[in-house]
Parts: C-alpha cells; sequence; structure tokens
C-alpha cells in the first residue's frame, strides 16, 4: 500500500497544533507576552531575526533562553561589552604544532555558530565588533582570513537592548537594524500578570518544559510557511503602505513630509509578507489577509521610520507615526470579475454632444 499522501490543510492544522503545544510550553516559564511570543515565533518560522528592547527585569534573557530549550536546539549567549571583540564572536586562528613539529593554523569557532544566538545588550559594545554580526545574520556564514565558513541551520540572532540607560552605549547603525525582521518592545505586565510572576517565582520550584521540535521540523516548518498563499491584493497593499513612509515619494502624505526624514527600503515589505505567511500558518490559514500585515506593521517599521524633531516636538514616537499611516492608507481595489457563464453588461457610450455646443 502506498503512503496516504496529506493535504496541506491538514499539515497546517498539524503546525497549528504544534505552535499552541509550543505556546502553552512557554507558559510554564513566560508569564504573558503573548504578543513578543508570536512575534518571535513568527521570525523564527520565516528565518529571521528579532532585536528585543525593554527595560531590565522583564525575562528578554529567560524567554530566549526557554524558547531554544523547548525548540531543542543550541543555544548560546554573548554578553555584549565595551571591550568585546570581533573574534570574540566569529572565533579566531590558533597556530597548533603537530606530533611531526609542523605548525598550521587551526580556525576555532566562536558563539556565533550555534542555531539561537542572544546578543545581550548589544549596543553596549563598538560597532567594530556590532559589525561582526553583519555578515552572519544576512548570508548565515563567517569569513576569517581567506576561509568562509558556513553556519548551523537554522540560525537565528535574537539582541536585547535597555532603551533608558544610554551613557556608555554605541547605537546600532541603520545598516544592523535593517537586518532584524521586528524590533519588539516588551512592556510591562498587567496587574494579574504581576501577581502570577511574584506566586510562581517566589515558590522555588523548579518549572520542567519538554521540548516541542527539533532543528529539523523548524526547516520543514519554514518550508511550510514559506508555500502560503500571497494574493496580489496584499502585495499591493503592503508596497503602498512602505512607499507611504517615505517623505519624496508621490503618495506619501503631508503629516510623512513634515514628520519623517526618511522612511522604510524594501526589505520591510519582505518582511510584512514572510511575518504576515507566518501568521497565516500558525493559524491554519492558506493564506495571508490584511489584518495579518497591520499586526506587524509596527514591529517590521518602528526601526526603519526616522522621525524628525518636529515629531519630538508634539510628542509624536514611531509608533504614533505608522498607527496614523495605518488609518490613512487606503486598500486596494477589487478587481470585478464576471462569474462562469454570466455575461458583462456592456458600458454604454457617451451621450453625443449637441450641435453648436
Amino acid at each position: 500500500m502506498t503512503p496516504k499522501t496529506r493535504s496541506i490543510g491538514e499539515v497546517l492544522q498539524e503546525f497549528r497544533q504544534h505552535r499552541q503545544v509550543l505556546q502553552q510550553e512557554l507558559g510554564k516559564v513566560i508569564v504573558g507576552q503573548n504578543e513578543v511570543i508570536e512575534q518571535l515565533l513568527a521570525a523564527i518560522f520565516t528565518r529571521g531575526h528579532c532585536l528585543l528592547e525593554g527595560v531590565p527585569g522583564l525575562a528578554k534573557t529567560l524567554l530566549v533562553s526557554s524558547l531554544a530549550r523547548i525548540l531543542d536546539v543550541e543555544f548560546k549567549r554573548v554578553q555584549f561589552t565595551p571591550d568585546l571583540m570581533p573574534s570574540d564572536i566569529t572565533g579566531t586562528n590558533v597556530l597548533e604544532e603537530d606530533s611531526a613539529g609542523r605548525r598550521a593554523f587551526r580556525f576555532v569557532q566562536g558563539p556565533v555558530f550555534t542555531n539561537v544566538l542572544l546578543a545581550d545588550e548589544i549596543n553596549r559594545t563598538p560597532p567594530k565588533t556590532q559589525a561582526a554580526l553583519l555578515q552572519a545574520m544576512q548570508e548565515r556564514e563567517v569569513s576569517v582570513g581567506r576561509e568562509t565558513f558556513p553556519l548551523p541551520d537554522p540560525f537565528f540572532t535574537i539582541a536585547t537592548q535597555n532603551p533608558i540607560e544610554q551613557e556608555g552605549t554605541y547605537p546600532l547603525p541603520e545598516a544592523q537594524l535593517d537586518r532584524f525582521m521586528f524590533n519588539i518592545k516588551v512592556g510591562y505586565p498587567t496587574l494579574e500578570e504581576e501577581e502570577r510572576i511574584l506566586a510562581v517565582t517566589t515558590r522555588n520550584e523548579r518549572v520542567e518544559t519538554r521540548k516541542v521540535m527539533s532543528s529539523r521540523v523548524i526547516m520543514n516548518a519554514q518550508r511550510l510557511v514559506s508555500s502560503v498563499a500571497v494574493s496580489e491584493y496584499v502585495i499591493q497593499y503592503v508596497a503602498r503602505l512602505v512607499r507611504a513612509t517615505r517623505p519624496k515619494d508621490a503618495t506619501a502624505a503631508p503629516f510623512i513630509r513634515e514628520l519623517v526624514d526618511w522612511g522604510a527600503g524594501p526589505r520591510a515589505g519582505q518582511f510584512l509578507i514572510n511575518g504576515g505567511k507566518a501568521l497565516a500558518a500558525m493559524e491554519g490559514r492558506f493564506s495571508v489577509s490584511l489584518d495579518d500585515v497591520r499586526k506587524l506593521a509596527i514591529p517590521v517599521l518602528r526601526h526603519r521610520i526616522s522621525t524628525n524633531f518636529q515629531a519630538q516636538a508634539e510628542g509624536m514616537d514611531t509608533d504614533d507615526v505608522i498607527q496614523r499611516l495605518l488609518a490613512e492608507v487606503s486598500e486596494p481595489e477589487i478587481p470585478k470579475f464576471a462569474g462562469r457563464g454570466e455575461r458583462r453588461t456592456p458600458t454604454p457610450p457617451p451621450p453625443p454632444e449637441k450641435a453648436g455646443k
């Protein structure tokens, strides 16, 4: 007997169940933060990287380490400091001597050779060391000397930074910010969530989580997510939204020209569509909707739009600008086609002009 071929609907429903179990396991360790977890999973299932911003004590590091443990992938954490060197991340060549007395260089891999790399407080190291991650995040490889070494698959960089304490820090350059799929802001818990946190964490009980996925399952999920359908209607809306962030574009609203110095590039549109695919697949749907795009607009665009002094004077940040943009960018018109067997009603010709007019 030939094995039964499963339909795409059955595969999507199974993937939805995997995601629910994954979120339940994370819920044993992390209280609340459902949107943050959803965006992290969307990035993982689309081979994206994330930048987490939040004040100390919001369990950002615990969230990432717990996620890696539940996904059953290799995890390494690098604490970024002002004296950190690029070779401390990528690795270095060491000179070794064999038994015959011959000397040769051997490459010793750095912590970047892992599945999930946590770049903790990435803005505390100089740009020289920050740039060591550029090739790894984009090409997923590391060049040392004359050799290039591929990184394990899957590979994700999840960086954190403290938005409050800026003294002695080095803001990430725009080229590196653009490598991050999402800029996720981790907020304070609600009153009910904080009470649960205090009740759970002060019992001194160890929470056991089980492994839900593996590297192979994650790569299969990435292929499944990439096969989710995207209509021309959604693509047109994403293009309109991204282009509307650019103050010099003809379609930009007057408030964009007044409040924004520069807007998002084409990579923002790619991340909006890929993120929409992930949200649709995690809910067991076959195609991306406009609501998926709107849901991810802020984490995708907030680090790709630069507001000027006028916006600061009016008390508006990038999130406010994006919210206003979502309200103003119109949806594309859906073309109307005649059904099968129906005849399209011809458009009557215009009335002839009267003589002498």
